[in-house]
This record gives C-alpha cells, structure tokens and sequence, in this order.
C-alpha cells in the first residue's frame, strides 16, 4: 500500500512539474484635456441640436482605451499550450466602467495552441474589424481609422470562434466566426448579437506588410447586412444604425517601412444588404479610405500625420479629417501624447472627429448638418 502512495505521489509530481503555468496582470491607463468645437446644443425638434459651442473637456482614453486585464498559459506538453484572457475597460477620470457588455467587454477568451498549428481560442473578444489598428498611422485613437464610420470598425464580438495559423513563408492568416445563438442563424430578435464572422490574410517583410480583410456583421433583430433605420436623417437617439451597425466589410491596408519613417494607406468598402425604410442622407454604401506617415525622430518622439476620408451614397454625403500629434516616451510603460485635427463636412453630412453614432442630438459630439469640427487633446499613458 505505502509502495503504490508513493508511486502515485512521484507520477502527480511528474505531472506537476511538466505542466508549468504563469498568470500575468496587465493594464493601462489614459488620461488627458481636450478641446472641441462644432460641439452640438439645445433641443430642437425630433432631439436635434439648434446650435454649437466649444468645450474643455477631462478625457479618458483619447490615445487609447484604458483598460486592465489578466492572461495566462499552461505548458501541457508535446507542443501544446491552454491559453486563457480576461480584459475589461474602464473611464480613467471617473473611474466606471467598464462598458457594455459586463465585466471583461473586450476580452473573455479560453483555448489552445501550437507553435506548428496555430492557436484556437472560444470567447469573447475585439472584432476582427479591428485588424486596422496595425495599419492606422494613429492606431485608432479617438480620432482615427473609426471615427468617419461611427466605430463600425472596433466592436466588439461575443460567441466567437477564433483562429490564428503560425506564420508561413511572411504569410499568416487569421478568422474570426460568432454564433447569434439564436434559433435562426443570422439572427431573428431574440438574442442581442446577430451573426459575425470575418477572414483576414497578411504578408509581412522587412519593407513593407500588406493585409486583405473581410468581415460582416449580421443586424441581431432580422439577420440582415443593414441595421435598423433612424427615424430621421437627424435622429435624437445615440444609437448605431444603418450601414455604421450591420453590413459588410473589405479592407485593403499596406505599411511601408523606409528607416525611421512608416508610411501607412489603407482602403474599405463598407456595403449593406436588404436596407427597407432608407431615408434620404441615410447611407447603404460607404467608400472610406486614409494615409499618413510617422516619424520616428528620436528613440523616444515620434510626429504623425494622417488624412481620413469618407464618402457615403444616398445624399449622406462626404467628410475629411485631416490631422497631427505625435508622442513622447518617458520610460517604457509611460508616455506623453498629443493630437490636433479638424474635420470637414460637405454640406449634406455631420460627420464628427469622435466616433459617434448618427445624429445631431447632444447626446452625440457630432457637428450640426454641413458644418465643421476641430479639437485638440494632450495627455498621460502609463501600462503595466
């Protein structure tokens, strides 16, 4: 009896020692003031703003998302790794948080991998969308690659099916497949998700990284490629809709890498499907293309400058932001941020420099019909 406690004590210390684990705590934190003007006022008729006006502003996450999470990895053998991560987001300013979609909103993740055959994960986690974030000079700051489509490019995706193959040649591909979970597969109303899948392949050398991206997201109340539709062109409810909240994605995105510089374009065609009730001004197309360049001056300073453009179908007419900023390194978790950028609408079209959904209501930071809108942030990131 003592032999076979001792043998199976020796096996489970076997096993123990094989299976090495590690839990990492992460974060980050953004902080600043900003300015804007072409800022929405008053109440008019259907919500809408009567005016504009100027505001200062204490800002979270104007550089990027403050947010804090934990990963981990156990080592099971033979190649094989368990991999699990929790993210949420918070308001550094106020402390709340974090956003929809309950405690960890942009990260719920468990799976496995392989340094041979890449790695599967099940769980929630940021769109695939979001794959232009290697290719936006800004790295979808606040105001960036999301802005001129109302954050149709950096939802997030719950019951997801993820894969990432290893890299082949400078080749590696990536695809992302989410169940509406509801009797009917692309969605019917009964559950708050519909279906959302989306492939993306890149090719990465030493001078340059090219990426082709497709995604779409299914309306949860019908299954259609076409969100549901604003009551008006000017609609008061800050609530995404149209072509912004259900439709498909092709995204067509280059780097170039020259030395201290990085020169970044990137194309999409932002299509819609099956859209009833479409009111004038209200887009089912979108042509939405940017380029920049980045300026590695120091180890520490870089200078930015981008160009974003939109033109939408149906009278929705065309916006253009054109922006600067840079950053500085204090260490290498903490670092100094700044931007400048203003936005210019065509006379059908209020498009604004954050990334809010249609309308002119105060409820949205959106400029009122054909006017402008211009601003300016500074601020604080530290990670951990």
């Amino acid at each position: 009896m003592k032999k076979a406690l001792l043998a199976a004590a020796l096996m489970t210390a076997g096993v123990v020692a094989h299976a090495q684990s590690s839990v990492t705590l992460y974060g980050r934190l953004d902080a600043g003031l900003e300015y804007m003007s072409g800022v929405p006022q008053g109440v008019g008729a259907n919500g809408q703003a009567t005016g504009s006006t100027n505001r200062f502003k204490a800002e979270s996450g104007d550089w990027g998302t403050s947010l804090w999470g934990m990963k981990g990895v156990e080592d099971i053998g033979g190649g094989n790794k368990v991999l699990f991560q929790l993210e949420g987001s918070f308001n550094t300013m106020t402390g709340a948080g974090p956003g929809g979609g309950g405690l960890f909103n942009r990260w719920a993740t468990v799976g496995m991998s392989n340094d041979a055959f890449g790695t599967l994960l099940l769980g929630r986690e940021l769109f695939i969308s979001n794959g232009v974030w290697d290719f936006d000079p800004f790295g979808q700051s606040n105001w960036s690659s999301a802005s001129l489509v109302r954050g149709r490019n950096w939802p997030q995706s719950s019951n997801n099916i993820s894969y990432q193959s290893p890299k082949v040649a400078g080749f590696d591909f990536y695809g992302q497949y989410a169940l509406s979970n509801a009797t009917s597969w692309n969605g019917n109303g009964t559950t708050p998700q519909g279906r959302e899948a989306g492939a993306q392949v890149t090719y990465t050398s030493s001078l340059f990284q090219i990426r082709g991206l497709y995604d779409e997201i299914r309306n949860p109340a019908n299954g259609s490629l076409y969100g549901p539709t604003a009551a008006t062109p000017a609609n008061a409810a800050n609530i995404a809709t149209g072509v912004f909240a259900a439709s498909r994605e092709y995204s067509a995105l280059v780097n170039v890498f020259l030395g201290q510089f990085k020169i970044q374009g990137a194309y999409q065609a932002v299509r819609s499907a099956g859209a009833t009730g479409v009111l004038p001004g209200q887009p089912t197309t979108l042509n939405h293309e940017w380029g920049g360049v980045t300026w590695q001056a120091t180890p520490a300073a870089a200078l930015i400058a981008a160009v974003y453009h939109v033109n939408g179908n149906n009278g929705a007419g065309n916006a253009t932001i054109y922006t600067i900023g840079g950053s500085y390194n204090l260490s290498k978790r903490t670092l100094l941020d700044i931007q400048l950028a203003t936005n210019r609408n065509s006379k059908t079209a209020n498009f604004g420099l954050n990334a809010d959904n249609a309308g002119t209501s105060t409820a949205t930071d959106n400029p009122l019909q054909g006017h402008q809108q211009s601003g300016v942030y500074a601020g604080i990131q530290h990670s951990f």
